[in-house]
């Protein structure tokens, strides 16, 4: 007897035939009772989810964090405590691209984490940069469609990105970055991932903390030129998807020392510049990095739609000990990621493989499309009398604990010494940039600019470079205009 699997319907029913219709006759018309062939044909057909409408193009791992250093005098937080070691879930992504597009257009990379503590998923969602373009999330919207396709011929379009970037300031410090060396890494091993975004940390005495949280790839950071990245793009779309599973599979697992930079609570109101503005960095010298652990990814996923296109990280995943900050993007990520789930994947997306959590859920969510799991809450509200869920805080304290600090928050968005758009971006050409690294960024700056760019935007943006940096302004200007 053979001990091949015999095919079954998505119920385990076997079946028939996996070549032929059930026609009558041989060569008649086909049935409509055939509900095999009507089930491959309308599974078929919804085989898709809408793909993310940013970060579309991404590839990811399984693995673990394992804490190195004892950082719990600024947090609670059971995944940061000395020994841990947790599992967890790796996403990186293009941020513009869509899902057929190459790995090495320039553009930022995402770095989203997702790991299973015994108190819940905890989520961190960055990219490969530790600032961004804008830092209201009012913009956020408009900067991605300008990164986009036009929608009267559906091309991607210079013109329309430095016609936003021109017209807001604050993009200047992300884009000396996204034109510097590290717009198009070697490979997702060999870039480092940011929160971006400032976290509070809160210790088991309620003592609160801002952090910024920096990954640094163990592999060293490594980048493509533009000639090698445009090359790659015609030969292997998939290029970096292609790396990361490789080297897993081979045994060379990629790893990350990840460590934060802390700020005493206290210090953020006459800080020199707003430090929960998303277009700055906290300068090293203020606020040193401190080592946590090590994330190693080493386990490929054995289905890249269940596990990667359904992975849903979202910044609300935050577990007792660590809290929002006033960061405006990152408010208004907290409630744009978890629906963009609902919408994309379905209401009860936290059921899937991906997104399951590895302690016990004690939810009164219930019913709404391809639920799984039960609530299991006794009654489904609350409070109620039959030994349901309630909720309490005793243990794990205020999550948002920043939020009577209303006086403190307002004083950070007051105008601080050093709130300026191009100050930073001018000393990253000036100060961290070599020789070498200034004429690449000119050669990447206006070669993009050559390309479609209107008169009245090229203005723009060369005054724009002449505000990080006149020098460097002049350079992109000479460049373009072919001296």
């Amino acid at each position: 007897m053979s001990t091949q699997p015999y095919t079954t319907n998505n119920a385990g029913v076997p079946v028939e035939s996996d070549e032929h219709s059930l026609t009558v006759g041989s060569d008649g018309p086909i049935l409509l009772q055939d509900h095999y062939l009507i089930e491959k044909m309308a599974q078929f057909n919804r085989e898709r989810v809408p793909e993310r409408v940013v970060h579309a193009k991404g590839s990811g791992a399984y693995g673990t964090f394992e804490v190195t250093n004892d950082v719990s005098q600024f947090t609670r937080a059971d995944l940061f405590q000395p020994g841990r070691r947790t599992e967890m879930l790796a996403r990186f992504s293009t941020v513009a691209g869509e899902q057929g597009s190459p790995d090495t257009w320039r553009d930022p990379r995402g770095f989203a984490l997702k790991f299973y503590t015994e108190h819940g998923n905890y989520d961190l969602v960055g990219n490969n940069t530790p600032v961004f373009f804008v830092r209201d999330p009012m913009k956020f919207q408009d900067f991605i469609r300008s990164q986009k396709r036009r929608p009267d011929n559906g091309l991607r379009d210079h013109d329309m990105q430095w016609d936003f970037w021109t017209l807001s300031p604050e993009s200047a410090h992300m884009v000396t970055w996204l034109m510097g060396d590290r717009g198009i890494p070697k490979s997702y091993r060999h870039m480092n991932g940011y929160s971006s975004h400032t976290y509070m940390w809160i210790n088991g005495g309620g003592t609160r903390f801002w952090v910024k949280y920096h990954i640094k790839t163990d592999q060293g950071v490594e980048y493509l030129t533009q000639a090698e990245a445009d090359d790659l793009a015609g030969r292997d779309a998939d290029v970096h998807r292609r790396d990361l599973f490789d080297a897993i599979r081979a045994g060379n697992a990629p790893s990350w020392t990840v460590k934060v930079q802390v700020m005493p609570f206290e210090d953020a109101p006459d800080y020199r510049f707003n430090p929960f503005d998303l277009t700055k960095v906290w300068p090293h010298g203020d606020y040193p990095l401190i080592e946590v652990g090590r994330m190693t990814l080493n386990r490929n996923p054995d289905d890249y739609f269940i596990h990667i296109e359904q992975a849903a990280f979202e910044p609300s995943n935050m577990v007792p000990g660590i809290g929002p900050s006033p960061d405006k993007m990152l408010l208004g990520r907290l409630f744009s990621y978890p629906d963009t789930h609902r919408y994309r994947i379905g209401p009860n997306y936290a059921q899937l493989p991906p997104n399951r959590a590895r302690s016990q859920v004690n939810s009164y969510a219930k019913d709404g499309p391809m639920r799984y799991e039960p609530s299991r809450a006794g009654a489904p509200y609350a409070p109620n009398s039959y030994g349901g869920p309630s909720a309490a805080v005793e243990g794990f304290g205020d999550p948002a604990g920043w939020r009577t600090a209303g006086e403190m928050v307002r004083e950070a968005y007051a105008l601080h010494r050093e709130d300026d758009d191009w100050g930073q971006a001018g000393t990253q050409v000036r100060q961290v940039l070599d020789d070498a690294a200034r004429e690449r960024l000119v050669s990447n700056i206006a070669g993009h600019l050559k390309d479609g760019v209107s008169k009245p935007v090229l203005e723009r943006a060369l005054q724009y470079w002449r505000n990080v940096d006149k020098g460097i302004g002049d350079r992109v200007a000479a460049a373009v205009n072919g001296r």
